[in-house]
């Protein structure tokens, strides 16, 4: 501690004055009355006729001392000298990840104190500097922008609060870095408990961020994995990993509930440090599964938002393809059995009509019918023309294949690459507008996809056994994303299974008109289905997340995804040392130059001397007042008179 202005000290000798004028006797002018008799009670000199009297105890003589004591350390101005990290332009980076939600500072999240870390850091700042704050959660938000006002500051940093998944430093660090342009002085504050993974490397002209670590403790169990699976033909099993990161052995109990209801409970010993495989056999049918940890009261356990986990049932449906081919390719029949989830049929080519039975997709090589399906279609090397399409002629290929303008970002181009596939010859054609080119070669398009009245159709204008295309790897690749694209396995794509944040894409059936998802809190969000992808990108929940496919008011379809924190890493909550924690590829420098400032307590000091200056304000009021005895016996004599 050391004081700015250490002769304001000087001012502690008008304590001498003051106590001067307490041991001075009044003197008092002589005046003669009629009576005494009203003033007897407090008009008493008892003292000596002497200019000087005894000092005596008195509350208003100590209480101006402690103010004259308060005003003079206020002016003196004690500081003491910490690490400053404010220059110029600050960017506090608050870390809202799931671990922050640990209980482990005084019964207090560790967020509740990077709050009040952050809060601090304001207290720091010059009057001209410019301060924002980012929140860095699953979605990183900045939730307040550059600004002098502290108070919006401050009331930013309190209303903020944690979520439930991994932090996205890389986002926070972009956002970060782009405060520095056209600022002398920048600085970069992480207030965080360490979990910020591998993250970006940070450009070269912006410093190496100041860091502030919460967290006390590491005492936390949770469950690691949660996951089903069923063989054809098999009983569905339900794998479970618990983990402890306790450094004791911890007795815990895992309760399983199918469709919310209890199913099955377990409790074991996990040794300290160890995680431990659970697996069950579940012969009844279920939807979903809820794994939760059932602790005792004496068991520490920081985190709570990792003891519970959730699963559904392995769904994905059985399509139903019939195959048209005037002459036999294994190459084609071959790749759609290998499709999972998709039950093939040969039909008869040496009729016109095609089958009475309904098929979800209709696959026609060297064929066409003389009526088109009211359904998908696959059509490879047409031989006709029809409504759809017209044959101009054949023509040769030269050049290489290349995806065309524009359908990089179709399904059906997913991770596919055409530039090592040869192919001798191709139909040229006219095409209605409902086609949009996927794959091009010179002179040509030899890949068509779009709807028509409903229909997905894909058209293949050539000969396969003209091309080396299915000697390609491209060419599975290239009919799994038709197949996907033409009737999705799922409601959603990517399984049912996610992360907190992740984006949930969803593929809704042709005659949908409306979707509709129920999220864990029962609270329900309409989707956008303009445009042709729909995604959900509010997943920060964990739990089972509901989507409806409506079509004119009545719902058609349902499916049920599980979210959880799973291979996050925020469920290690370990303290770690700042000196350890790495950013942009290398550790922070402890040797460098540390900025030093000074933090001010005179507003303090000046406020407790304002609150004893009302004190003695008190205290000398009511001194000052007629004791009620007085006033008692006067209001008694006046009615006598």
């Amino acid at each position: 501690m050391s004081f700015l202005s250490p002769f304001a000290f000087l001012g502690a000798v008008i304590a001498i004055p003051i106590i001067l004028l307490y041991m001075l006797r009044l003197r008092r002018r002589e005046v003669v009355i009629s009576s005494n008799f009203l003033w007897e009670q407090i008009l008493r000199d008892r003292e000596a006729n002497t200019p000087w009297q005894r000092l005596r105890r008195n509350i208003l003589l100590i209480l101006q001392l402690i103010i004259l004591a308060l005003i003079v350390l206020a002016m003196a101005r004690p500081a003491q000298i910490v690490p400053t990290i404010s220059a110029g332009k600050t960017v506090i980076l608050l870390d809202a990840s799931a671990s922050m939600n640990a209980t482990d500072i005084d019964g207090q999240s560790r967020f509740e104190e990077a709050k009040r870390q952050a809060v601090l850091v304001l207290s720091e700042v010059g009057l001209e500097d410019e301060v924002a704050v980012i929140r860095v959660a699953d979605v990183t938000e900045p939730i307040i922008t550059y600004t002098h006002d502290i108070n919006a500051l401050r009331r930013a940093i309190n209303n903020a609060e944690p979520g439930s998944g991994s932090g996205d430093w890389d986002t926070a660090l972009t956002l970060a870095a782009a405060g520095a342009e056209g600022a002398e002085d920048f600085s970069i504050i992480i207030v965080t408990d360490g979990g910020l993974g591998n993250t970006a490397r940070l450009p070269e002209n912006i410093p190496q961020p100041n860091f502030i670590v919460v967290g006390q403790a590491n005492n936390n169990l949770a469950i690691s994995a949660l996951a089903t699976r069923a063989l054809p033909g098999q009983i569905p099993q339900l794998f479970a990993q618990v983990q402890n990161y306790n450094n004791l052995p911890t007795e815990m109990s895992l309760l399983i509930r199918l469709d919310g209801e209890i199913w099955e409970s377990i409790t074991q010993l996990l040794a300290a440090q160890s995680q431990r495989a659970f697996v069950f056999t579940v012969e009844e049918d279920f939807t979903t599964i809820e794994a939760e940890l059932v602790l005792d009261d004496e068991v520490i356990d920081y985190l709570d938002i990792d003891n519970q986990a959730y699963t559904v049932a392995t769904d994905n449906r059985t399509r139903r393809v019939l195959l048209l081919s005037e002459q036999r390719n294994i190459f084609l029949e071959q790749v759609l059995r290998s499709l999972p989830g998709v039950q093939l049929f040969r039909g008869d080519t040496t009729r016109s009509t095609l089958p009475e039975s309904q098929y979800d997709l209709y696959v026609f090589n060297n064929y066409l019918p003389d009526d088109l399906p009211d359904a998908d279609m696959l059509i490879v090397n047409p031989s006709d023309s029809t409504e759809l399409f017209t044959i101009l002629g054949d023509s040769e290929e030269s050049g290489r294949l290349q995806i065309a303008d524009g359908a990089r970002s179709h399904p059906l181009t997913t991770f596919l690459n055409v530039s090592n596939v040869s192919l001798r010859t191709f139909k040229t054609m006219t095409v209605g507008s409902w086609a949009n080119p996927i794959i091009d070669v010179q002179g040509g398009t030899i890949v068509y996809a779009g709807e028509d009245d409903g229909r997905q159709i894909v058209l293949m204008p050539f000969n396969l056994l003209d091309s080396d295309l299915p000697l390609q790897i491209a060419f599975p690749l290239l009919m799994s994303n038709a197949m996907e694209w033409f009737a999705p396995a799922n409601i959603v794509s990517g399984g049912t299974a996610y992360s907190v944040g992740d984006l949930v894409r969803v593929n809704p059936p042709l005659d949908a008109t409306d979707i509709r998802i129920i999220l864990p809190d029962g609270s329900v969000q309409n989707l956008d289905m303009a445009g042709d992808n729909v995604s959900f990108g509010e997943s920060h929940i964990p739990g089972f997340y509901t989507i409806e496919i409506l079509s004119n008011g009545e719902i058609t379809d349902t499916q049920t995804i599980s979210v959880n924190i799973f291979g996050s890493g925020e469920s290690n909550i370990a303290p770690v040392a700042a000196e350890t924690i790495e950013v942009g590829g290398g550790a922070v420098d402890s040797d460098a130059e540390e900025q030093l400032g000074f933090r001010e307590y005179w507003s303090w000091i000046a406020t407790l001397a304002l609150i004893m200056l009302l004190l003695e304000w008190v205290v000398y009021f009511r001194r000052m007042r007629v004791p009620e005895s007085i006033q008692v016996d006067l209001r008694r004599t006046t009615a006598r008179n």
